[in-house]
């Protein structure tokens, strides 16, 4: 008998406790932890989007009656709310920090830097299971020594890095090598699932170079390096490897992304429409060079256009949620993301970026690209 299976099983995002990339701060007082982590924002913040998650030691701090949210044009926001803690929640409220800082005397997180401070060797001995994933070592003073207790439990600790509490600058160029190599790997997802109603014929069955231009567009991007995946509509049953059917229907371009996504939301996607036949391979060697894993997404933008173009994009793991949010409202044009997300542009001339959707506009592109 089959096992009834009573949810669908997803691929979930990469989580630590709290966020994607979490570094949690323990071994000396809370307060020395939350100074750390202001002078080390100092030096990646202009870089990356960065976050502290701790525990309030306010014992007399009640929920607000209405939740309140004061906003300042400078992009400041101040609220206070009645938010309780959830594995869930929070991982949704964090999801779009590059690096989220915890203080590890109160809460968990998936990597660690320990702060050797002599005094609080009992307090390291009551979170040593936590110890699991340490990055590296902070010494608070010269006196500081690691502790028995850990050298029993995790022999190898002695061989990790180990640096001065006012060594902010080595601190801080270690903690941006750590965010660089969590970088999402990056897919490749050619756009062939759209109806070409104003073609009359499946625009990735056009002949611009020798054959069809879905099979010229993953062929670019796997020159590329990039594994990619064909993107279609489930009746047209494409006898083809690497195929991602849509599972977010009637949506077009949209809907594919996010089914993109769902098939994989731990990767980025290079997103490659089949009618923009002046995409070549310098275009897009140009667009990965130019990815900005911080960001939304990565996106092209002619000189003269008003808007990016967002079917040549590099959509990072963290526009999953965002996409989801704008559809929860109704809204599926993957345009509008990105012109109301933070996402990198790069200026091409607009040629680069030209559609082809009828017959006419076909034959006219195909003879000068014949030239």
């Amino acid at each position: 008998m089959k096992e009834h299976v009573k949810h669908a099983k997803l691929t979930r995002r990469n989580f630590g406790q709290m966020a994607p990339f979490e570094l949690a701060i323990l071994g000396t007082k809370c307060s020395i932890i939350k100074e750390l982590v202001k002078e080390i924002s100092h030096k990646v913040n202009h870089k990356f989007k960065v976050a502290y998650a701790d525990a309030s030691h306010d014992k007399d701090t009640l929920s607000p009656l209405f939740d309140e949210f004061t906003f300042h044009h400078s992009g400041d926001l101040k609220n206070h709310r009645d938010y309780k803690m959830n594995p869930y929640t929070d991982k949704s409220l964090l999801a779009t920090y590059d690096l989220v800082f915890i203080n590890g005397n109160h809460y968990p997180g998936n990597r660690q830097i320990l702060i050797l401070d002599a005094e609080k060797e009992a307090s390291v001995l009551k979170r040593i299971d936590q110890l699991d994933n340490i990055a590296f070592l902070i010494n608070l003073n010269h006196r500081s020594e690691i502790f028995d207790c850990l050298k029993e439990k995790y022999p190898s600790i002695e061989k990790l890095k180990v640096y001065s509490i006012h060594d902010i600058e080595h601190i801080s160029k270690h903690i941006l090598e750590l965010i660089e190599n969590n970088t999402a790997p990056l897919s490749g997802l050619v756009l062939a699932g759209g109806k070409s109603v104003r073609m009359g014929k499946d625009k990735g069955l056009l002949d611009y170079f020798g054959k069809s231009q879905r099979i010229y567009s993953m062929e670019m991007l796997e020159k590329l390096n990039l594994k990619s995946f064909l993107s279609v509509r489930k009746e047209q049953k494409l006898d083809q490897k690497n195929v991602i059917e849509d599972t977010f229907i009637g949506l077009g371009p949209f809907g594919a992304i996010c089914s993109a996504f769902q098939h994989d939301p731990n990767t980025a996607w290079l997103v490659l429409a089949t009618d923009l036949p002046y995409a070549d391979e310098k275009l897009i060697r140009r667009l990965i060079q130019e990815r900005d894993p911080s960001k939304v997404a990565t996106a092209l933008k002619g000189k003269n256009k008003k808007f990016p173009e967002p079917l040549i994009t590099i959509w990072e793991p963290r526009a999953y949620p965002i996409m989801l949010q704008f559809l929860a409202q109704g809204i599926s044009c993957p345009r509008k993301v990105l012109i109301n997300s933070d996402v990198k542009l790069v200026e091409v001339d607009d040629d680069f970026i030209t559609n082809v959707n009828t017959p006419e506009e076909f034959t006219a592109i195909k003879k000068k690209l014949g030239k």
